[in-house]
């Protein structure tokens, strides 16, 4: 293939004469040798993103085209790391890479444990399993990559093996333990399967009122200051996932260093060690080159199907596409190209779909189920959430969870909006609860959606004529919310007890403060005042949250018998 020279360079974009390449061909530009991707073609002429800093490159560089599309190398070694937007391994969250360096993502010095778990002679396909080695707290399941297929030829004993070291010969082809694969082209599978059970996210507004189902996908939209960041954390920390993909796209990095402290020092629930054991973290901050963080999502997401064709469920969490939109309303502008609304490329819509699309619930080539659930923050500039970005993302995922600037104003944490968030995976969840014992899931969850709108209504109206000139059975009613409020959506990333919250102690929670209504409106029936039911103290209520252990369901139903053996005392 013929190599070209530089003949405009526009910040990261580059113009080339003179090169033979094809779109999305990843290419060499100058002397350092810098990575770069073909994004439009011209009559013997290239448009290439350059994914680092251009700094020093002028007209007449050479510009050498590779015949191959940016991929990512995948094999053990992964889980724990932290990586560029391009798989580069960094020294630490937010550290730069020097212009040109080529860090291997795996690390080829170290030796794997592997044991063949496949036959010499049988036919294999594409993502039939090998062998196992164990790779801190998973079991890294060796496949035979997407594109070979045949005879299994020889195999590798059980013994120790870098990533670079031959396993297995099929049909000729030589496997390592590591392979490439394109970032922007979805990893095969064989079918794709419908959501059948909730993601437990341990974060109470989500897992009661919006749940999201493994293999489903959650766009989180809030403005500045609304807690999203920290949201997101608490789900990569607490959410019951095999594997974590966190992609910090154009966030700060003193805030990806914080993950990565905190990721590095929780103990795993399920496990025994840390979090970071089965977390892979692509940190690409807002000082980095802004092309890498239009490259990082689909780094990530390939990353999350390379770990579900082992069978595992992952959750790739996006913090966050609008910067991502961002760097591609950037390269849209520089390459001339006629901007849509607010300046973004007409191609916003498919680029957003394209990236939802990837999630999902799959069986495997070898007939195992695996999943990509894909949570992604949404930043719309001033909380417009009419912008391109959170439109369309509202369009494309399966679950809004809408974050409220003046519940987050109100210290109300989570800000998660009963107005504006959805979920269509509720239908799901509820058949799963109902399968699994638990019929009335659907219909705490109604009623708890019911008494804060009827909630907000009556404050309209209280703010008019104040709450003490409404009716009693009108008064107990705002009491039941503000305890729905207090008591069961928020909750607190800094407490031991509250950060994460077992799916038995959300249940029991609910069900306290609907019994508590209930019973506020038997006692108003029998003409016990509202004043003398909103004088009694519901602290121990408001307080089980913090003062319960996450998995204490049964000190929430004492909790529960004594407030309503001292409601029994009103009549």
């Amino acid at each position: 293939m013929n190599a070209g020279t530089v003949t405009r360079v526009n910040g990261p974009v580059v113009e080339v004469a003179g090169i033979e390449a094809s779109m999305r061909d990843f290419v060499e530009v100058g002397p350092l040798r810098l990575p770069g991707e073909v994004i439009a073609l011209g009559s013997n002429s290239a448009t290439v993103q350059v994914y680092e800093y251009t700094g020093g490159l002028q007209p007449g560089d050479p510009v050498s085209p590779t015949g191959l599309q940016l991929a990512a190398q995948l094999g053990p070694g992964l889980l724990g790391g932290v990586f560029d937007g391009m798989l580069r391994r960094l020294a630490g969250a937010a550290d730069m890479l020097p212009s040109g360096a080529r860090p291997d993502p795996l690390p080829l010095d170290q030796r794997w444990s592997f044991s063949p778990a496949a036959s010499e002679g049988a036919a294999v396909d594409g993502g039939a399993l090998l062998g196992v080695l164990p790779e801190r707290a998973l079991e890294h399941r060796v496949l035979v990559p997407p594109t070979v297929s045949g005879v299994l030829e020889w195999i590798a004993p059980a013994g120790s093996y870098s990533v670079a070291d031959r396993i297995a010969v099929v049909a000729g082809t030589e496997v390592t333990l590591a392979h490439r694969w394109p970032v922007r082209r979805p990893r095969p599978h064989r079918r794709r399967l419908a959501t059948d059970r909730p993601l437990a996210t341990g974060q109470r507004a989500f897992d009661l009122f919006y749940p999201v189902g493994y293999g489903s996908t959650a766009g989180i939209p809030g403005g500045f200051g609304t807690g999203k960041t920290v949201l997101l954390q608490q789900i990569a920390k607490w959410c019951d996932a095999d594997v974590i993909v966190y992609v910090g796209c154009g966030e700060r990095g003193n805030e990806m260093a914080d993950v990565l402290h905190d990721l590095g020092e929780l103990a795993d629930p399920r496990t025994g060690g840390l979090l970071l054991d089965r977390t892979v973290l692509i940190a690409n901050t807002s000082n980095m080159p802004v092309m890498a963080r239009e490259a990082s999502v689909h780094t990530g997401v390939t990353v999350a199907e390379y770990f579900r064709d082992m069978g595992y469920d992952v959750v790739l969490v996006a913090d966050s596409t609008s910067r991502w939109a961002e760097a591609l309303r950037e390269v849209a502008s520089r390459t001339g190209e006629l901007p849509a609304e607010e300046g973004y490329p007409a191609g916003l819509a498919s680029a957003l779909a394209s990236f939802y699309e990837r999630a999902g619930k799959v069986e495997t080539a070898v007939g195992a189920e695996g999943s990509v659930t894909i949570l992604a923050a949404v930043s719309p500039p001033g909380g417009d959430m009419a912008e391109p970005v959170s439109a369309h993302t509202q369009r494309f995922t399966r679950c809004t969870w809408s974050l409220d600037r003046d519940l987050a104003y109100a210290r109300h944490y989570p800000a998660v909006s009963w107005h504006d968030s959805s979920s269509r995976d509720v239908e799901a969840v509820a058949s799963w609860h109902s399968a699994h014992g638990d019929r009335d899931w659907g219909e705490r969850r109604k009623w708890a959606l019911r008494l804060l709108s009827e909630s907000d209504r009556l404050e309209s109206i209280a703010q008019l004529v104040g709450a003490t000139s409404l009716p009693d059975a009108e008064r107990v009613v705002l009491l039941a919310a503000r305890l729905l409020r207090e008591a069961v959506l928020q909750q607190s990333s800094l407490s031991a007890y509250d950060a994460y919250c077992a799916p038995a102690k959300q249940t029991a929670l609910l069900e306290l403060v609907l019994a508590l209504h209930e019973r506020f409106v038997q006692l108003v029936a029998k003409g016990v005042p509202a004043d003398r039911i909103e004088r009694v103290d519901f602290t121990d209520a408001i307080r089980a949250r913090d003062s319960v252990p996450p998995d204490d369901a049964g000190a929430v139903h004492d909790i529960l018998a004594a407030l309503l053996a001292k409601l029994g005392g009103l009549e």
